[in-house]
């Protein structure tokens, strides 16, 4: 559907006098025979050209010449030809220069599988034989590899970012840039860098990522433990993991805020690092009961990678889960105030202990979760 859509807005703008073509990422995976839903297109039209041509547009970043042209039904990105000026921020250009040649826009791009461009009518434009390095499963860099990695630092991070999701090689020029240039990926911002590991953890080669980092040398510039082996296992689909087996590798509480995690990210983390560390010993009740599945599973799946020992399967863990009593404390059928009445004293440390008392009692099964029951086992038990 985005393709469709993407054509018809080729189309509108072609019938207006104008060049316009599929660039990047989106060539790249049609060749390669991979979806891409994030389809872009390139054009000899100027900003102002498009939002005459369409009536329906939003600025998403006219300054480097990018429009959202939505007239179609999808949204779809529309970006000026143009040559970048000096990256003295090592990110961004200073400056952009907008021209008619789609020639000298391709020779800005970062590698050549990513350089091609394709007609309305599919056909291929590869001035840097990208095709070619797609065939060979080769990550090569166009034109001169440093300028390239000196104009944005990050390149050096995808590059083996496309490596490890596409099991390609980096071209030895291209690797060889990497690693002269590799203490420049400290100018880079950290959430550019943390984007780039979420792809890095669910890519379907991460330890030849990781191995590519110690290769190159980044890893020396990079907060944390960079070793292949530890990765050799590993594989998700979800990048929640990945900084969860991440950060129980290291276990650097500035690790977070180094790579700018969410607390999403921050808090998933902590927790499967304690559930991991509380499955040497062995999970009991309480664990089942306060962590989240997902934290269980993955707890789980990091002692395999790892090579340790369990004495369950996997599909045990849902199952033990699916056994307990009550899932949360508010299914617990007593509250703090009944507590208080039956004890007829004040609140204190007291009431904590004996809710949690009650908690387990529950969990292990030593008392139904009924309120009169519950109440008798307060006399008779707890309370002594």
């Amino acid at each position: 559907m985005m393709w469709e859509a993407a054509k018809r807005v080729i189309e509108k703008i072609e019938q207006a006098g104008f060049e316009a073509v599929f660039v990047g990422g989106a060539v790249r995976d049609f060749i390669i025979g991979q979806p891409n839903h994030d389809v872009d297109i390139a054009t000899s039209a100027l900003p102002s050209e498009i939002k005459a041509i369409f009536s329906e547009t939003i600025d998403v970043g006219i300054e480097h010449g990018t429009v959202l042209v939505l007239d179609e039904g999808e949204p779809i990105e529309v970006t000026t030809y143009r040559t970048d000026g000096l990256y003295t921020d090592h990110r961004r250009p200073d400056a952009v220069t907008f021209v008619r040649s789609l020639d000298e826009d391709l020779a800005r791009r970062d590698f050549t599988m990513n350089a091609m461009a394709m007609t309305r009518s599919g056909a291929i434009i590869d001035l840097y034989n990208g095709q070619e390095d797609i065939n060979k499963k080769v990550i090569r860099a166009v034109g001169h590899a440093e300028k390239r990695f000196q104009e944005d630092a990050l390149r050096m991070i995808r590059a083996i970012r496309f490596s490890a999701q596409l099991g390609f090689t980096i071209e030895a020029t291209t690797l060889s840039a990497i690693k002269s240039l590799a203490e420049q990926i400290q100018y880079v911002a950290k959430e550019r860098i943390h984007a780039e590991f979420n792809k890095v953890w669910i890519s379907r080669f991460p330890a030849q990522g990781i191995a590519m980092l110690e290769q190159t040398t980044l890893s020396h510039f990079l907060q944390g433990s960079f070793t292949a082996a530890d990765w050799e296992k590993f594989q998700t689909t979800n990048p929640l993991v990945g900084w969860a087996y991440f950060y129980v590798l290291n276990e650097q509480e500035s690790f977070f805020s180094n790579y700018k995690c969410s607390n999403k990210e921050k808090i998933f983390a902590k927790q499967v690092a304690e559930a991991h560390g509380k499955l040497q010993e062995g999970w009991q009740v309480l664990d089942y009961f306060h962590y989240d599945i997902d934290v269980l599973y993955t707890a789980y799946d990091i002692a395999r990678w790892r090579e340790q020992a369990i004495a369950f399967s996997r599909d045990e863990i849902e199952t033990r889960k699916a056994e307990l009593p009550i899932a949360t404390t508010q299914q617990l059928a007593i509250s703090g105030s009944d507590v208080i009445e039956w004890a007829q004293k004040k609140g204190g440390p007291w009431l904590k202990e004996a809710l949690a008392a009650a908690l387990l009692a529950v969990l292990t099964k030593q008392v139904e979760n009924d309120k009169e029951q519950l109440k008798e086992w307060f006399h008779d038990i707890y309370k002594g």
